[in-house]
């Protein structure tokens, strides 16, 4: 073919289209003349022409019939990914989390390819870090996904968050998923309320302390799933969805909680009641001063309280709207909560809270209601000098911690208080003084109670798992971070207590699901069983969830393997198996 052929030449579809387009606008000829000259219909023409416009209207930047050829070697998907895992490797990553980020940006890998892939780069194994070490990674520029509804379709991924999944049997036996979708909790046209609330249980489930550090966890796929989603949203969506919250939101819910909790029968005849002081970051003018523990010191803060079950460890009920003027009537109000649409329900007996708790007039309230109290007196110097003189001493041994017992003095009299009278005759009761010693302390402690029936060793007894409480307080705000600043994640404080106490109280089903696991701390289960990584292969029928071994896995299967008949609505009505697997 000589080179005035190659132009005469019709036969090439791009080409043939190149001179229609250059006849029509650089010649301007018409339409109709044109479509003749090439044999094309006049519509078709119209086709063209409108197509061509959109193209270079959208993209004005790209030709729309020629391509700039570049020089070298094409890249593909393997090379894209090579580089993720040299920078991710740079920045002290190790495999398990490169094969979970990689799995949420869509590229296919596995440990064998990353590890190979180091070993080819000359990269040394990473030393052995601690877990805090681990979670102050810097965290490198890499674009999230988009959450939104999964359509689970069969694939198979890594991640390292795949422990979450062991909390699915305990949502679904004890009903807590419909109680979610019957509140009046918001939604949005993208996550339903359901996957919603799941989104804030999955972190805090997981233990993660840094909201900020989005980069990883909004990519786990692992943690996406569980909320049904493909991965979780980003911290702009979760501080946008708790400010749409408000408190009757979050009482209706927890009255729903103690619903269940009543009709499961996890909650006793005793409630301890404590409060705590969560540190507000910020303009605090509006707030007062309270005394936090855990800081040593009284600092703005919000006032909340929190009422637990000394058996189950269930967390009951919390209110962070405690001012200092109304403090001494939560106990008043907890009753109100608790008996609420519950008529005929009469198996709360006792409450046990500290001194400071409530006056010596709603002690009175408390009796006149048939409910027994137990709690510490303050202490005078006087009253400490008359019980010096007038003391008589006895001794009883209680059980103490390992099986031990442990002998204590005390001193058991009736006494009148002043404020602690009849309602209807306005003459002062009798109540309980029950003084110990023994106990380590250079004071005695004085406990007050309105049981006159019941043993002291008994009474000291019950007062004695008071501290139970404090240390479910303690662990709320070590492990839940109720005082932790969320760093650029905005959350309802109200709001954020609520889902901090629904986690606590899955952490504490979980534990008595497993045997000889009941009294462990939320931390320690989330340590031996839930911190845990593995594949996740979603089938037609089933989600499989392979979990990589541990020490503790096996009394952790034993009770997956009971609930392998349930099916998930936001997965899609799929089950879950639970499968032991060893990994390298």
């Amino acid at each position: 073919m000589i080179p005035e052929d190659y132009f005469n030449n019709q036969q090439l579809v791009v080409k043939k289209k190149y001179d229609i387009l250059y006849k029509f606008f650089k010649d301007k000829l018409p339409a109709s003349q044109v479509a003749e000259m090439y044999g094309y219909t006049i519509n078709s023409l119209y086709s063209l022409i409108r197509d061509f416009r959109k193209h270079l209207k959208e993209r004005p930047n790209e030709d729309f019939f020629f391509k700039e050829v570049v020089c070298g070697r094409k890249p593909n998907k393997n090379d894209e990914l090579k580089d993720l895992i040299i920078k991710l490797r740079k920045k002290n990553f190790s495999v398990e989390n490169i094969v979970s980020l990689a799995n949420s940006l869509s590229y296919e890998t596995s440990y064998r390819f990353v590890y190979q892939t180091l070993c080819n780069e000359g990269f040394a194994r990473l030393p052995r870090r601690s877990a805090v070490e681990k979670k102050q990674l810097e965290v490198p520029k890499i674009k999230a996904p988009e959450a939104m509804q999964l359509d689970l379709k069969p694939e198979k991924f890594h991640s390292s968050a795949s422990g979450l999944f062991a909390f699915l049997p305990v949502i679904y036996q004890y009903g807590i998923h419909r109680l979610i979708e019957r509140s009046a909790y918001p939604s949005t046209t993208v996550i339903n309320k359901l996957s919603s609330i799941l989104c804030f249980l999955a972190l805090k489930l997981s233990g993660i302390k840094r909201y900020s550090h989005d980069d990883l966890w909004c990519m786990d796929r692992g943690m996406g799933l569980f909320a049904g989603l493909n991965v979780l949203p980003k911290t702009a969506w979760f501080s946008s969805c708790s400010s749409r919250t408000d408190g009757q939101m979050n009482y209706d819910f927890l009255k729903g909680l103690h619903k269940i909790w009543i009709d499961n029968g996890l909650l006793s005849d005793t409630v301890n009641l404590d409060f705590t002081a969560i540190p507000y970051w910020g303009d605090d003018a509006h707030l007062e001063n309270n005394w936090s523990g855990k800081r040593g010191k009284a600092l703005s803060s919000m006032l909340a309280v929190l009422a637990q079950d000394p058996q189950s460890g269930i967390i009951d009920y919390g209110n962070c709207n405690v001012m200092h003027r109304n403090e001494s009537a939560v106990v008043l109000e907890y009753l109100d909560f608790y008996k609420t649409d519950q008529k005929g329900n009469n198996s709360l007996k006792y409450l046990v809270f500290d001194s400071k708790f409530t006056n010596y007039e709603n002690l009175s309230k408390l009796d006149d209601q048939k409910i027994k109290f137990i709690t510490i007196r303050r202490r005078g110097e006087k009253m400490l000098e008359k019980i010096r003189k007038n003391a008589v001493w006895k001794t009883i041994r209680v059980e103490a911690g390992g099986l031990k017992k442990r002998s204590l003095k005390v001193y058991d009299q009736n006494i009148e208080l002043s404020g602690y009278k009849d309602a209807k005759t306005g003459k002062a009761k009798i109540i309980r003084q029950i003084v110990i010693t023994g106990n380590g302390k250079t004071k005695p402690a004085v406990m007050l109670a309105n049981d006159f029936d019941l043993p002291v060793e008994a009474i000291v007894r019950k007062y004695a798992r008071r501290w139970l409480i404090e240390k479910g307080i303690a662990e709320q705000i070590d492990f839940f971070h109720l005082n932790r600043l969320s760093s650029s994640m905005v959350i309802k404080v109200d709001f954020d207590l609520v889902m901090s106490i629904l986690a606590h109280n899955l952490y504490r089903l979980l534990a008595m699901s497993i045997d000889r696991y009941q009294h462990i701390t939320d931390e320690r289960i989330y340590e031996k069983f839930i911190a845990n990584s593995g594949d996740v292969v979603i089938e037609e029928q089933q989600i499989r969830i392979d979990l990589k071994k541990k020490r503790e896995s096996p009394v952790l299967f034993d009770f997956l393997k009971k609930s392998t008949n349930f099916e998930y609505q936001w997965l899609g009505n799929k089950k879950t198996v639970f499968n032991p697997t060893a990994s390298s």
